[in-house]
């Protein structure tokens, strides 16, 4: 009980530092197809092309389709060491990503998540210095501070103990994974602080829904 009060104690106080936090526009609510199509620009329906042959019928991606489309794009990059993103990390990413709780990404929820990753892969390149293709623990917090995460020591021992090797090396496909979930819960207390004083409170309904599902 004492180690989860003390971890939980210190992510609230590194997301409490919003003032430091830059994430990205959230996904917007998901608009009727109709009026999306009408509305968009050429960029945004070129990239709805790529997403229609990537997601099916359905033009939604579940995390098995995620996990094949991430991999194969990663297998195909020699300079990004991977042992490749695993369904449970795909279902992770899909969760926190899942505005309308469908179990999958629509277009903006899968846009918002492509744009990151490719701005993550830029700062992963930039920070790998002796292009090893991993990132060590010495230049983690460089790299996360570049993607808009400024983070406690103690945050990234935690962060270093759950998706770094024994080494403290960090490879793309958990660097990816543990952005995401950092922007998402960032997001989320953001939301939730509403007086905008850097605390939140929330009951235990409202604790399962946001830890639960992630």
């Amino acid at each position: 009980m004492f180690l989860a009060r003390k971890l939980v104690g210190g992510l609230l106080d590194v997301v409490a530092n919003v003032d430091q936090f830059i994430p990205s526009e959230p996904p917007p609510p998901r608009p009727s197809l109709q009026y999306a199509e009408q509305h968009e620009s050429d960029e945004e329906r070129q990239f709805r092309k790529v997403f229609q042959q990537l997601a099916g019928d359905d033009m939604e991606v579940s995390p098995a389709e995620l996990m094949n489309i991430l991999n194969k794009i990663v297998g195909k990059r020699g300079d990004l060491k991977t042992d490749g993103f695993s369904i449970e990390s795909c279902r992770s990413m899909v969760a926190v990503m899942d505005s309308d709780s469908t179990g999958k990404l629509g277009f903006h929820e899968f846009k918002y998540l492509w744009n990151s990753i490719k701005k993550w892969q830029g700062v992963y390149k930039q920070y790998d210095a002796d292009r090893s293709g991993t990132i060590g623990a010495s230049e983690l917090p460089g790299a996360f501070q570049a993607a808009g995460f400024p983070l406690n020591d103690q945050l990234y021992q935690m962060i270093i103990r759950r998706y770094s090797d024994e080494d403290g090396n960090m490879d793309f496909d958990n660097y990816i994974g543990c952005l995401v979930r950092l922007d998402a819960m960032c997001r989320a207390f953001q939301t939730l602080d509403k007086d905008k004083n850097g605390t939140i409170k929330v009951d235990i309904k409202e604790w399962l829904q946001l830890t639960m599902y992630s």
